[in-house]
């Protein structure tokens, strides 16, 4: 099974060029946080309320880009909230990303392709191999979305976290968007973590765009 951080990297890979689709101020950088505290908490390592993020299970879960924040959160000395530990674990989102995309990339799913532009610059794409994954998880977002079928545990997580990251028009037109928004609603509610994740990372998101817009001399 994919980590949630491989399957948000799958969803915002433009297939045509094999970058990333923009995301504006800090890109993936929260969505891959929120990544990794959401799938500590459908793994029953974490919970959490709107107050706090505590440890149920501090053993290893083999994989490395989970097991390095899961002890960050099992040594700190004091709780922290989910936005706080959010906060926290963005400086490490570069490192989370290399490591969900070299296990895409060792699984043949995703091919790493340098290239340089005018003999200078350099680029990193990474062009599809085997889409089936990418596939299954657009369709699996798609169905839901577009129907009343109970969602599972895992499917609340990732709707909620790709619709705060406003990833959804990634899978779906602007149109459609506006149509499933309060089936979005409806399934955030179904879900604590998820709920106090999605807000957290809304509530960064606005806080650092309004930043940088009262910043001179910065601009979109």
């Amino acid at each position: 099974m994919l980590t949630f951080a491989e399957e948000i990297l799958l969803i915002a890979l433009d297939d045509e060029t094999g970058k990333f689709v923009s995301m504006g101020t800090q890109g993936l950088a929260y969505p891959l946080a929120g990544a990794v505290l959401m799938d500590l908490a459908l793994r029953s390592k974490i919970d959490a309320d709107l107050e706090k993020v505590v440890v149920i299970d501090a053993a290893s879960t083999g994989e490395p880009l989970l097991d390095g924040p899961l002890q960050q959160i099992a040594s700190s000395p004091e709780p922290r909230s989910a936005r706080q530990w959010l906060g926290r674990l963005v400086p490490d989102a570069d490192v989370i990303e290399e490591q969900a995309l070299a296990r895409l990339v060792d699984r043949g799913i995703l091919r790493r392709e340098d290239r340089k532009i005018l003999w200078v610059f350099s680029e990193r794409r990474y062009p599809t191999i085997d889409d089936t994954e990418e596939k299954e998880v657009k369709r699996r977002l798609v169905d839901i979305l577009m129907s009343d079928e109970i969602p599972t545990p895992r499917d609340v997580a990732l709707i909620a976290l790709v619709d705060a990251c406003e990833l959804l028009g990634a899978v779906l037109s602007a149109r459609e968007v506006e149509r499933v928004a309060p089936r979005v609603e409806q399934i955030r509610k179904l879900d604590l973590i998820g709920q106090a994740m999605t807000d957290a990372v809304r509530n960064l998101r606005l806080e650092i765009a309004k930043s940088i817009a009262g910043t001179p001399g910065i601009s979109y």
